[in-house]
């Protein structure tokens, strides 16, 4: 199961959006059964760029998370079990809270990367001018036009934005 989890970390992103075409598109039961529940295809909306991104950046958060639980020592978990907690009560109260500074930093890195993704989501979702276009996409498209003055404003937004993120995750790594 780890490898299927990180497997699109190690992927090509066109290799993932062709996957995703293949899973969500309209030949497949998973795409026709979404056209069928929402009366529209998922492929080039924003909803499959929201998809490829979180597939191509899942990786991180899993990884992360995977870490978190696996560092929890067991006693604290099993004296909650003695103190009458269900594996419920355990689970919630006790080891995500333990693990939930991976868990957040996890989820800083997936978003950081989910932000610049390009292939993936081009291939899936595409580039569609106010649905499915994506900062990366529309630095792509502002320097084939010869926009650099807009292409540096979406390359300015994406560093201040990614700068943020970064900034956020070394603060609260620095709290613990």
């Amino acid at each position: 199961m780890d490898t299927v989890l990180l497997l699109p970390l190690v992927l090509p992103p066109s290799v993932v959006g062709f996957l995703l075409i293949i899973i969500f598109g309209r030949q497949s039961p998973i795409g026709q059964g979404i056209e069928w529940v929402f009366q529209q295809p998922i492929m080039f909306t924003w909803w499959a760029a929201v998809i490829a991104a979180t597939v191509v950046a899942f990786p991180l958060m899993y990884q992360s998370a995977k870490s978190g639980f696996e560092t929890i020592d067991r006693e604290i978990e099993d004296a909650s079990r003695v103190d009458g907690a269900n594996e419920r009560q355990v689970f919630l109260l006790v080891t995500v809270p333990l693990a939930s500074r991976a868990i957040v930093a996890g989820a800083i890195l997936s978003f950081a990367r989910a932000l610049g993704e390009f292939g993936a989501t081009l291939m899936f979702a595409g580039n569609i001018p106010g649905r499915t276009q994506t900062i990366p996409t529309a630095i792509y498209i502002a320097m084939d036009a010869g926009n650099m003055e807009l292409a540096w404003l979406w390359v300015l937004t994406i560093l201040v934005i990614s700068f943020t993120m970064l900034l956020v995750l070394n603060v609260f790594k620095k709290q613990g």
